[in-house]
């Protein structure tokens, strides 16, 4: 069993046109033992960046509060607005600096970034505990229920998808991933970020 199989917990972050989602499971448990059904694994950075922290609980924690002192004082010492790019490489120095002694947990960061034109472009990557980055232009996955994610997501995902349609499809990828994982499921939570506005929905799953 690995540790960062302990607590369980997935998520999957995906792009659309002009928008991102980012979902998580619900589920807290000790292996095969639940404990809560409304732990929450998804975190707001600022209004346009979310990051979701699946592995060890206590880690989750931990790595929330520092991102969220690193990402104050950066807008103290900036002036400004951490963009989703500088905040994937501080979710990567951050875990790079524990690589000898890490934490157990795979970021998954999502965001609307701004380009020098003006414009706006969907964001997302991935690290892994050790903080290696894999940037994506469709998906990224981690988690207990990530290879299930995976096949799920490249059966149903599509590139320019609208606001409701990202939400319906990563909605369906999570909820039909996490049914055939033990270690995750117990509903779910979506975020789906637009240059306006953020929606956040929760989503109902099996309880068995």
């Amino acid at each position: 069993m690995s540790i960062m199989d302990h607590n369980g917990g997935s998520v999957i972050a995906m792009v659309g046109k002009d928008c991102v989602a980012i979902a998580a499971d619900m589920r807290l448990g000790n292996q095969a033992l639940g404990i809560s059904s409304n732990f929450q694994r998804v975190f707001p950075v600022t209004d346009r960046i979310f990051v979701g922290l699946p592995g060890l609980a206590s880690d989750v924690a931990t790595l929330h509060e520092r991102f969220r002192y690193r990402v104050n004082m950066y807008t103290i010492k900036e002036g400004r607005e951490i963009e989703p790019e500088t905040f994937a490489h501080l979710v990567s120095s951050t875990l790079y600096e524990h690589r000898f002694g890490p934490y157990f947990i795979e970021p998954v960061m999502a965001g609307i970034s701004k380009t020098p034109t003006g414009k706006t472009k969907p964001f997302i990557a991935a690290t892994d505990l050790i903080g290696c980055l894999n940037f994506a232009k469709d998906f990224v996955v981690a988690g207990t229920a990530s290879t299930k994610l995976y096949g799920v997501a490249e059966g149903l995902w599509e590139p320019d998808l609208e606001p409701e349609d990202l939400f319906e499809t990563i909605s369906q990828t999570m909820l039909n991933a996490v049914d055939r994982d033990a270690f995750s499921g117990w509903g779910a939570v979506v975020h789906v970020i637009t240059k306006d506005k953020v929606i956040t929905r929760a989503l109902k799953g099996r309880m068995d």
